[in-house]
């Protein structure tokens, strides 16, 4: 497979899958990250260039082992059906089916008091120090690969966080190296007040601000 590096190519391949959607979301949202910093540093191969059919995001120099019908990374075959080898596409709650949000003219809120948010809790952001939190109420956390993975995600990737009136965090959503949705979590005690969905309808606007699409 060819790995692709010159930036031009990589502006053409995104708009390629921006038409393929929802079915090019496994690498879409890698290949956004990508042609915007590429804070996790992923590459893209595709089996021929500029007529591929398919497209493989993974990090850096990772050997490729040539069985994509078990791999663990975001595998788009275009045109036809969608491969997918990674997690699933973060859908927020309350989306129409296949709908994508449309969110340009919103006003995103910044730090302070959020709207539909119960009263005391704020849009704040998560630190470092929160890790062992992330870990610890992570499904598939608790243990120091993952501990390493989220702190990874913290140091490179948006999120978004509700605290109290302390500064506690309260509920998040953190993105990954694929654009998706990894960690959506709200503290058992401030549960049933509309937390989550205030926590990810921000981070769609986000989201959607820099170009990244989301689905429903």
């Amino acid at each position: 497979m060819k790995i692709l590096t010159s930036p031009a190519q990589l502006q053409r391949l995104e708009g390629i899958l921006r038409k393929s959607l929802p079915l090019a979301l496994p690498v879409f949202g890698a290949v956004l990250n990508i042609n915007r910093g590429n804070p996790g540093q992923y590459e893209v191969l595709v089996d021929k260039w500029p007529e591929f059919g398919a497209v493989l995001a993974r990090p850096s120099g990772e050997v490729v082992n040539g069985d994509m019908g078990h791999c663990r990374r975001g595998v788009t075959q275009c045109p036809g059906t969608c491969q997918v080898c990674s997690e699933l596409p973060w859908v927020p709650p309350g989306a129409g089916e296949r709908r994508l949000l449309e969110h340009a003219g919103s006003v995103l809120p910044g730090p302070g008091s959020v709207p539909g948010a119960a009263p005391g809790v704020r849009l704040g952001s998560l630190s470092p120090s929160h890790v062992d939190l992330l870990n610890d109420t992570w499904p598939y956390g608790g243990n120091a690969r993952s501990r390493r993975y989220l702190a990874e995600l913290l140091a490179r990737f948006p999120q978004v966080c509700l605290q109290d009136s302390g500064g506690q965090p309260v509920a998040w959503v953190l993105t990954d190296h694929l654009g998706t949705g990894t960690h959506s979590y709200t503290l058992p005690e401030h549960r049933r007040h509309g937390h989550m969905q205030v926590a990810l309808t921000v981070a769609a606007q986000r989201a959607h601000a820099r170009g990244f699409p989301t689905f429903g």
